[in-house]
This record gives C-alpha cells, sequence and structure tokens, in this order.
C-alpha cells in the first residue's frame, strides 16, 4: 500500500535552504511539503557557520525569523587579516557601509523549525530510499519510504535542499550535469568552547605553520579553527594540543587575551570548491549545498543558499501569483551567476591566508605580495568588504 499526497513544491532536505523556502513560500500562500533523511534533532544539532550577510539577515527578518537573531547576534563592523605576524583591519562598515552579524547557523535552524512548527508546517522525517521522478513532466514525484509504509508526493516542482550528498543533484542525468570543482590540500579543524572569543570581530592568520581563524558564536561561546591535514583524525588533536598550537598561530598578542577551556564540539572539514551546472533539469530546481560547496574561508555557505532560496522563492512566488514564469526560467542562470562570483571570493581568500604544501618559493612570494597589497591600497580592501558584505541578488 502506497500514500499518496498532493502538494504545489517539494522540498527535498531540512536544513536552512529548504526551512526558509518552505517558510517563504507559505507566506505567499503557497502549500508545500518538507522531507529530510535525518530527524530534526539531529539537524539542528549540526554545527555550521555563523556570520551572515546583511542581505541574509533581511531575508530572515522577511521570513519572520529575526527577533531572535537581532536580540542576540553580534554586528561585525570588519575584520582582520594576519600574515607572519603583521595584521590589516579591514573597516568594512567604512568601506561599504554595511555590517555582518555572529549568529550561528544551528540556532537560524532552531529558528527556521519553530516558526514552521508554529503554523503548521508539513514534513516527513527520517525518510529512506527517496526516488525523484517524471521531473521533466507538469507533475513530478518524490517517493520514499515512511515509518514502513510507501509515499508519494506529486508537485509542480521540486526543491532541492538536500546538500552535497543528496539525492537531489544525483537524480539529473550525467549528460546533463556538469561538474566543476577543486579539492584543496588541506582541512580545518574547528573547536566550539564556552569562553570569551579573543576577539570580538573575525581574525583570518596565515602563520607558517598554517592557517588559523578566530570567530565566535556569541559572548560567551567561541568558535576556533586551525588547518590541518587531511588525513588527521580528532583523536590527534586533544585539547592541550589544539590550545597550545592555536596560541602559536595567532600570536603572542591575541594569545594574550585567549581564555583556553574544554571544547565541547570538535570536527575536521575538508575544504572544497565546487559546482554544479545547471541548478534546474525540468521541475527540479538544486538550491544550496545541492548545487555548490565553497570552503569556509570567508564564511559563504549559508549566505550563497540563502541567496540560492531568495531568487528561487521569487520565481515561484511570480509563477503562482499571476503564471509569470520568468523569474523560475532564468532561476539557474540568475544564481550560477552569482555563485561564481561567490567561489572567486571563497577561492581567493583560501589561496591567500593558507599555507599550501606544494607551494614553490615563488608562489610563496606572490601570497605575501598580495597581502602587502590589500595593506597598502583601500581598493583592494574594498573588494575584499564588499564580497565579504554580501554581494548583490542580480
Amino acid at each position: 500500500m502506497t500514500i499518496h499526497h498532493a502538494t504545489s513544491v517539494c522540498i527535498v532536505g531540512s536544513g536552512p535552504a529548504g526551512l526558509l523556502l518552505s517558510q517563504l513560500l507559505a507566506q505567499a500562500g503557497i502549500d508545500n511539503i518538507v522531507i529530510d533523511r535525518k530527524d530534526r534533532a539531529y539537524i539542528e544539532a549540526r554545527v555550521r557557520a555563523g556570520i551572515l550577510e546583511q542581505g541574509t539577515v533581511e531575508t530572515f527578518a522577511q521570513a519572520g525569523v529575526s527577533d531572535r537573531l537581532e536580540r542576540e547576534g553580534i554586528v561585525h563592523h570588519g575584520l582582520d587579516l594576519a600574515f607572519e605576524g603583521t595584521s590589516h583591519h579591514i573597516n568594512i562598515k567604512a568601506l561599504t557601509g554595511q555590517t555582518v552579524l555572529a549568529y550561528g547557523q544551528t540556532e537560524v535552524t532552531k529558528d527556521l523549525f519553530a516558526k514552521r512548527t508554529d503554523q503548521g508546517g508539513r514534513f516527513f522525517f527520517n525518510v529512506e530510499n527517496v526516488v525523484l521522478t517524471a521531473l521533466k513532466s507538469d507533475r513530478p514525484v518524490v517517493a520514499f519510504r515512511h515509518a514502513g509504509t510507501d509515499v508519494e508526493i506529486t508537485c509542480d516542482y521540486i526543491a532541492g535542499c538536500d546538500g552535497f550528498h543528496g539525492v537531489a543533484r544525483q537524480s539529473i542525468p550525467a549528460d546533463v550535469l556538469k561538474i566543476y570543482e577543486r579539492v584543496y590540500p588541506f582541512g580545518w579543524l574547528g573547536i566550539l568552547t564556552e569562553r570569551p572569543p579573543v576577539s570580538m570581530e573575525c581574525v583570518y592568520t596565515n602563520h607558517p605553520r598554517g592557517f588559523s581563524l578566530c570567530s565566535m558564536r556569541s559572548a560567551t561561546r567561541s568558535r576556533y579553527y586551525i588547518q590541518c591535514d587531511t588525513n588527521d583524525n580528532v583523536a590527534d588533536w586533544p585539547d592541550e594540543r589544539f590550545w597550545k598550537e592555536f596560541a602559536i598561530r595567532i600570536g603572542p598578542d591575541l594569545a594574550s587575551n585567549l581564555k583556553t577551556g574544554p571544547s565541547f564540539e570538535k570536527s575536521i572539514a575538508p575544504l572544497r570548491s565546487f559546482v554544479a551546472e545547471p541548478m534546474r533539469y525540468g521541475n527540479l530546481f538544486l538550491a544550496g549545498d545541492a548545487a555548490h560547496i565553497v570552503p569556509p574561508t570567508g564564511a559563504k555557505g549559508l549566505n550563497l543558499a540563502v541567496a540560492d532560496i531568495r531568487i528561487l522563492a521569487r520565481g515561484l512566488e511570480k509563477r503562482y501569483a499571476n503564471n509569470n514564469t520568468h523569474f523560475i526560467d532564468t532561476y539557474s542562470q540568475t544564481a550560477l551567476a552569482r555563485v561564481w562570483k561567490v567561489e572567486r571570493f571563497s577561492w581567493y581568500l583560501s589561496n591567500l591566508m593558507h599555507q599550501f604544501p606544494n607551494h614553490s618559493p615563488f608562489e610563496k612570494k606572490m601570497q605575501r605580495a598580495e597581502f602587502d597589497y590589500v595593506m597598502q591600497s583601500e581598493a583592494a580592501s574594498r573588494s575584499i568588504a564588499e564580497n565579504y558584505v554580501g554581494l548583490p541578488l542580480d
């Protein structure tokens, strides 16, 4: 026996991208159902990015989920870049008139779940064997197994917001999909600790021993990273070893303010740049990590996903309001134009701030020359600031 459901938009994936799309569509009166292979508790517990662009903050306000964000988020007016002991402050507020906000993606997810639940959003969690079919028809189908029962959802459109390893992108035929990828020869070891941050703005450091990043989730919770070998395991990095290495990389001035303590989350993430084209196939749309991955340098992953959703939600709202399909017809083109600009910035900042094991002496000199240029050129600093606060949608 198969249970059948019908909706306008079936959203695969209940991370921030899928939840935000669900909320924006619901506000426009567009029925939708969200499915996910994990449960809500697992999804809410995932630790991810924590810097929100101004456009992202405005989108959450539009979605009605910004009350706690505005109370608890920490406004950043700038960021610091440091290279082998030389530090350069970029005043993003002065250079662009905009700011960014420190507020954890985990909290964003909780806020969106609470809003969708309060408004009666429809969810299927812990689904298995998800299959997307009839993607080029007027009524595509999402089939899966849920609580021991076969379920089929027919809809007008499918939004694939199910991440890099999800089924949505894999449902596009291989002869249609084009993949562009760069895998970096290192990873990031990140920890969370209940200690005040060493700086109230982000500090990116290129040290001869490797990259480090000082960031925060609140005035009492810090998120710190160091560059590590791709073959490292979390077990190789007990807290004592991490703190010793981190203090070396951030330098004595910052280290004098460092409050160490036990970590309550520790993980290693590989770094890659990845783009899949197109972001639409038939009536399937890809958004967020299902379509692209950026290195975490510059904190663009969540912000890029939100930009996708803003573009997609606009297109679907126009389609259902007056049958104007222009914006969904151009969704892939519009989104990808912005995606590649953001990929460029994350790639640029990653190349500038990391130690590459295979760099020649010439490449190392070029890296230093680029940093010196950024320090001496307001135009170069403004370029970083403009990308850091977020590029326009179109």
